[in-house]
């Protein structure tokens, strides 16, 4: 086939309703991946994170401006980075951008009464916001994968009654003590993704990609996890990207007729150059997931299964306890009773009262002098420090000086592996339910 023979044809005809839903849609899709972590999670710096665009001055004032005037908000918006995709902040934003691009597509239309379409715009358009979504889905498939999102409980989780858990404490307990599944779902994010970054396998990616986040958001609604915002946009962008071949996959899964080829147009008119625009995609999503990898590696060390432990690792009960000299019983149950103290994380360890409540500390542990240090994160006057001894392995003493008072407690290491959340093995052979 010559070149002449690919170039594009007469512009294809859009309905009123289409081109007005695409000035739409372009302008909205721009401003929040601009805005949001679709943008800055495809750039990486050696020295930190980049922040969010709409957290930046000036842009930041506009959804103050309207939390103040809209929603008659008066306290600032909170915007820095809390791990919540659903902060107030992110709601109005939103809102903002929802605003703004119903304005410019009104705008546009009024402006552009020519165009009968915009195929080449709609094509560069597409390649972009496919990059963007397989760059979400190698983040959030690649910290599953490894897997790293739901890490293991943590020992304090081990001891935490049920009862009060969060309902996202116990989606992330029940799939992280399950990492083949959490290995599972993250496959299917990065097969989303990789199906997405090259051309000829695009629209099965959007399709993979829409079915796993229909499930995301699903458990975000069903166990409050606060990103329900952020992957409901992530179903919309794949919904749009799926939309001009939704006839093509209805005629493919509800006919018996013969499916033609697709009619979107190619981002250049000649086959050479098509070929290298789809190799440049491919080489980004391969820099993308490369970026990715190198992520959860340094993850893996922070806070996954390699991350250093703490010195006196494990859960210790405390057998015996005195304040001032005074033996408190273990029947006693006011807040001045420990239950267990847990030694998870090198820098801060946990006690659990009598009512399972924990007190979380950081730490400061020397092992050549056998002390042990306790400070409050939220009182940094407050400090605690105490003297240890391990006469055996499973065994050990604090002796010290806690809220002003002379303490001494009398350890014993429980052998946590013994859990039946840890010991209990997979069985192909199970002859009735061991549910308990």
């Amino acid at each position: 086939m010559t070149d002449a023979e690919e170039r594009h044809g007469p512009p294809p005809y859009w309905n009123a309703a289409t081109r007005v839903l695409f000035r739409f849609f372009f302008l909205y899709f721009s401003l929040y991946c601009l805005g949001t972590q679709i943008l800055t999670s495809l750039i990486t710096l050696p020295d930190g994170e980049i922040p969010d665009l709409a957290t930046l001055w000036p842009v930041r004032l506009i959804p103050q401006w309207a939390a103040t005037h809209v929603f008659g908000v008066a306290a600032p918006l909170a915007y820095q980075d809390t791990g919540s995709g659903d902060r107030m902040f992110d709601w109005i934003l939103a809102f903002c951008i929802l605003v703004i691009a119903a304005i410019g597509a009104g705008v546009w239309t009024a402006v552009d009464r020519t165009s009968l379409s915009y195929p080449r715009l709609d094509t560069w358009f597409r390649i972009v916001l496919r990059i963007c979504l397989a760059g979400q889905m190698f983040v959030y498939g690649m910290t599953k994968a490894v897997p790293l999102q739901m890490p293991f409980p943590y020992l304090a989780k081990l001891v935490q009654p049920y009862g009060t858990f969060s309902p996202m404490g116990v989606l992330w307990a029940s799939i992280g003590v399950a990492p083949a599944y959490e290995t599972f779902a993250g496959c299917a994010e990065l097969l989303a993704g990789v199906l997405l970054v090259v051309p000829r396998t695009a629209l099965l990616g959007a399709v993979v990609c829409l079915m796993d986040m229909i499930q995301v958001f699903a458990l975000n609604m069903a166990y409050d996890v606060p990103v329900k915002l952020f992957s409901l946009h992530l179903i919309v962008m794949a919904v749009f990207l799926i939309a001009p071949e939704a006839p093509r996959l209805a005629r493919f899964f509800f006919s018996d007729k013969a499916v033609e080829p697709s009619r979107l147009a190619q981002p250049f008119a000649t086959r050479r150059a098509n070929r290298v625009a789809a190799a440049v995609q491919v080489v980004i999503g391969i820099v993308l997931l490369g970026i990715n990898v190198a992520g959860v590696r340094s993850a893996w060390k922070t806070f996954g299964p390699g991350k250093p432990k703490s010195a006196m690792y494990g859960i210790w009960d405390v057998e015996e306890f005195s304040i001032d000299g005074q033996a408190r019983a273990a029947v006693i149950t006011d807040n001045e009773r420990w239950r267990r103290a847990i030694f998870d994380f090198p820098s801060s360890m946990a006690f659990q009262r009598m009512d399972a409540t924990l007190a979380r500390y950081r730490t400061a542990i020397d092992t050549q002098a056998k002390t042990l240090a306790l400070t409050k994160g939220d009182d940094p006057k407050w400090k605690a420090s105490f003297s240890f001894e391990r006469p055996a392995p499973d065994q050990m003493t604090l002796d010290g000086e806690m809220d002003g008072h002379a303490t001494r407690m009398r350890l014993r290491l429980v052998d946590h592996t013994k859990f039946l959340l840890l010991s209990r093995e997979f069985h192909w052979i199970q002859e009735g339910p061991f549910n308990r």
